[in-house]
């Protein structure tokens, strides 16, 4: 990597600046929704595993186990989100 002269950076307008970080911007808002979409991925395996556990009780706490469908229901639909925004704001 060159340095541009001393000059040269401090001539740049804010615009160009700008311009020139927006890549960047770009990379960190896609990592940020990855690793959002990475949490639920977490969290829908744990609701998961523990709806599982429920059902293998000799009792089952039905209002409980459908609360937990519930939950993994939105988790999944916000997930679709997530995919849906990343594609629309990131194509090809």
């Amino acid at each position: 990597m060159k340095l541009k002269p001393f000059k040269e950076l401090i001539s740049m307008s804010k615009e160009k600046l700008s311009e020139a970080m927006a890549p960047i911007r770009a990379r960190q808002v896609r990592s940020q929704a990855e690793l959002e979409m990475a949490k639920l991925d977490a969290e829908l395996v744990t609701l998961e595993s523990s709806i599982q556990e429920d059902c293998a009780k000799e009792t089952i706490d039905f209002p409980k186990l459908l609360d937990k469908l519930d939950k993994v229901a939105l988790l999944e639909r916000r997930k679709k989100q997530y995919a849906k925004v990343l594609e629309e704001l990131f194509p090809g």
